[in-house]
């Protein structure tokens, strides 16, 4: 059985991502995030449930007790701090494998109109704090996977292709399924992707924004 700590545990990936886990795969999982008691669904049998806050090195380095995979589904502000938390727990509590949700455009990868569309959308210092929190992981030591996904729909459908770090991004958006379904793939097989940074996005959505604005 795989142990898997979930990061931000209620954002609309992570809880994609939960559900399709508990279904497809054996995986015990433990979900962290404030306020733990958003979580009203809990499978007592394979999940635990903890209130914590990921720039809290001591109550992460805790929490990875016994964990083999953590997938962090953090975003804000702050998120160059939680990624220097995470690296320094993980550290600590010696689990290798991680899964990092990120964003595109930061490694100022997006061209064309859609690039500049992006960057005008996220100008104001959205993508600088993304920026430096994939640096603090991908100078760590650990087995790392980032993701970052073109602008997210909740349409009902998997359909994602990838791109690696140095190669332009492709498409538009992507649905938060397909995320969350290549956060699950990862989980199953821990060995795919390892120190990569992928974009995400669906075929045949290429333009200069986004279908939905």
């Amino acid at each position: 059985m795989t142990n898997v700590l979930i990061l931000g545990a209620h954002g609309q990936i992570a809880q994609l991502a939960r559900k399709q886990l508990i279904h497809d795969t054996n995986a015990a999982l433990t979900l962290f995030l404030r306020n733990a008691g958003r979580i009203k669904d809990v499978d007592t049998a394979r999940e635990t449930v903890i209130d914590g806050d990921a720039t809290d090195v001591a109550g992460l380095t805790a929490a990875m007790a016994g964990i083999d995979i953590v997938y962090a589904n953090l975003g804000n502000r702050g998120i160059e701090a939680q990624a220097k938390a995470v690296v320094a727990a993980m550290d600590a509590a010696g689990v290798k494998r991680l899964i990092w949700i990120s964003t595109l455009g930061i490694y100022d990868e997006v061209p064309g109109a859609f690039g500049k569309w992006n960057h005008d959308q996220l100008d104001g210092g959205y993508l600088e704090p993304y920026t430096a929190a994939a640096a603090v992981i991908e100078a760590s030591d650990l087995a790392y996977t980032i993701i970052r996904p073109a602008w997210l729909s909740n349409k009902s459908v998997v359909d994602y292709e990838l791109t690696e770090k140095g190669e332009p991004f492709k498409g538009t958006e992507v649905s938060r399924q397909s995320v969350a379904d290549l956060v699950v793939k990862l989980i199953e097989d821990p060995t795919a992707h390892v120190r990569a940074s992928l974009g995400v996005d669906q075929p045949n959505t290429d333009g200069p924004k986004p279908s939905f604005y």
